[in-house]
């Protein structure tokens, strides 16, 4: 099972907000999760994320891939594999 740390969209429209979750790669953007590891806001300025590093750091270690805007978010909390 290829197992992603990705974005799910929460919010209203045109007002999103995110929370990271992991998932398998295989199911929906919005469908069914692992776990939840954290959240991120667009809308404010600047940008606030919060992410349980911990979490983080443990699917890391046993192979989850982070995507694009997740690494990013990683990169900005000190987060590396």
């Amino acid at each position: 099972m290829a197992v992603k740390i990705r974005l799910r969209r929460m919010g209203q429209k045109k007002a999103p907000y995110y929370r990271i979750i992991v998932a398998d790669s295989r199911s929906p953007r919005d469908g069914r999760c692992i776990e939840e590891i954290g959240t991120y806001d667009p809308n404010t300025d600047p940008s606030t994320y919060r992410i349980d590093e911990e979490k983080a750091k443990k699917w890391l270690s046993v192979g989850a891939q982070p995507t694009e805007v997740v690494g990013k978010l990683f990169k900005l909390a000190g987060i590396e594999k």
